[in-house]
């Protein structure tokens, strides 16, 4: 009789601190051991000449999601969780976005009723919050912080989802005692809607202008903001879509005070630049995303944090808009940069861009690889050690990549329905060949093997990052508590 149901052998097995040549053996969901010619199993992967890594964790992408201007994703759970699946992630966090009005608690029902029949691997939920009614802060967000649900995000910018500073204060005030993590899409709306009322008065509408009305000093104001109001508040505060260097400056300088400041940076910061959104006719559509890519030195800065771990996580944000009226163009064939649907897709090749670039061109080491691409994000969003790991114990959540593969990417050969590839044509070293999720192989060889609806939800733990110190309270000097006594009262 077996003793295993499922055996990965003879790969490298790599943590974010180790690696080691040895077989994987699984039972169930589960890993129950690790080791060296390890007993038979029902089914085996033979991983040789091949790393074995823990399944990726996007932490950051948009699935079957409607926007503020009532634009909806190209992807609902089916077509984006097989698309992650096959560049390697084994989980997906997107996001139960209130729009005002709305209760947030029916917002997360309605989500689960769309994700459940059809997501592919597993997935939890962040929130969003446009609108911090007293019954949202009150009742809503502390149910659901205790209750699997231990993010939020929070806008700075978008006439529809901006929160005031005073509105933003309230919800990390209520995250504070909870103990969850608020995310912050920092980018100044002020600023933003300066340059967009003066481009437009002058006639300049084409996709181009989107990157220059989204001007870096708009980022870089609300980054400083954004990461003041955390430490008034005693709040851990992680900074998402990081594209500008002030911004990963200012990151950085709260870091070395001590400040649990967090960061985040997705693909198109790394290999797309202003210049994709400068394409013949509506083409530059394809490009506009909010913060926009910005120049080749901004790239040098975006991997400097990748090197120097200012930056923790490596999301998608996969906002997948197909480029028709659908879409990127619900405002006619030819809107203006102001009303194109902003975002890019992304899930299925987070991983081999940043595997390919990353670590085959040694920028990065491949426990840094692992560390950003999975085992942090489960950290930070209480997954862990559930999640982003091979351990003893941990979810059988893996993917076995053949580091030396050669793929170009396009569109063609993606799964997702965004229907073009922003990195169409670039050659990427190293893909995943075959992915377990929670021990069931689901991709093997380019084939798809799970059924629609096979992913899990996953409740998330409120996280240990997110915990509050009390280090700045001090009943002494109150003038040095920066008000976070003030929270404690309440």
């Amino acid at each position: 009789m077996d003793k295993f149901d499922l055996v990965i052998r003879n790969g490298t097995v790599v943590t974010i601190a180790d690696a080691m040549c040895c077989d994987v053996g699984i039972v169930g969901e589960k890993i129950v051991e690790l080791g060296q010619s390890l007993a038979d199993g029902s089914n085996e992967v033979d991983a040789t000449n091949c790393l074995v890594l823990p399944g990726g964790i996007d932490s950051h992408c948009h699935i079957e999601q409607k926007s503020s201007a009532g634009i909806e994703c190209a992807d609902d759970f089916y077509t984006a969780t097989v698309s992650a699946a096959f560049g390697g992630t084994t989980t997906v966090i997107p996001f139960a976005a209130q729009h005002r009005g709305q209760s947030v608690q029916s917002v997360v029902d309605a989500y689960h009723a769309s994700a459940g029949p059809k997501a592919v691997i597993d997935y939890a939920f962040h929130l969003i919050v446009t609108d911090p009614t007293p019954a949202v802060l009150d009742n809503e967000l502390p149910w659901l912080f205790n209750n699997g649900y231990t993010s939020v995000k929070v806008y700075m910018t978008y006439d529809l989802l901006k929160l005031s500073d005073h509105e933003i204060l309230k919800v990390l005030q209520v995250a504070r005692r909870e103990g969850a993590m608020v995310m912050v899409h920092a980018e100044n709306y002020e600023v933003i809607s300066w340059l967009t009322q003066r481009l437009l008065e002058a006639g300049h509408v084409e996709p181009r202008y989107h990157a220059v009305a989204h001007a870096g000093v708009a980022e870089a104001e609300a980054s400083h903001r954004a990461i003041n109001l955390a430490h008034l508040a005693d709040v851990p505060v992680l900074l998402v879509h990081v594209s500008e260097p002030e911004a990963i400056d200012a990151i950085r300088t709260a870091q070395d005070r001590g400040l649990r400041v967090y960061g985040e940076t997705c693909p198109q910061y790394l290999f797309l630049t202003a210049d994709d959104l400068d394409r013949s006719g509506m083409d530059g559509a394809l490009y506009c995303c909010s913060p926009p890519p910005r120049d080749e030195q901004a790239q040098l800065a975006v991997w400097r944090g990748l090197q120097n771990k200012t930056f923790q996580v490596f999301s998608s944000d996969h906002a997948p808009y197909r480029l028709d009226e659908t879409g990127k163009l619900a405002a006619g064939p030819n809107a203006p940069f102001h009303k194109i649907g902003a975002g890019v897709p992304g899930l299925e090749l987070r991983l081999p861009l940043l595997f390919s670039e990353g670590v085959n061109q040694r920028r990065l080491d491949i426990h840094e690889f692992v560390a950003l691409t999975a085992t942090n994000a489960a950290k930070l969003y209480g997954l862990y050690p559930r999640k982003g790991s091979i351990s003893v114990g941990a979810d059988a959540d893996i993917a076995v990549w053949a580091p030396d593969l050669e793929v170009t990417a396009q569109s063609a050969l993606l799964h997702d329905n965004a229907g073009y590839c922003p990195y169409e044509g670039r050659r990427i070293t190293g893909w995943p060949t075959t992915v377990v999720r929670r021990g069931e192989v689901v991709i093997n060889n380019g084939n798809l093997l799970a059924a629609r609806g096979s992913g899990q939800f996953l409740p998330c733990a409120s996280p240990e990052l997110a915990r509050p110190t009390g280090r700045l309270v001090d009943a002494v000097n109150p003038q040095k508590n920066f008000g976070a006594h003030l929270l404690d009262r309440h």
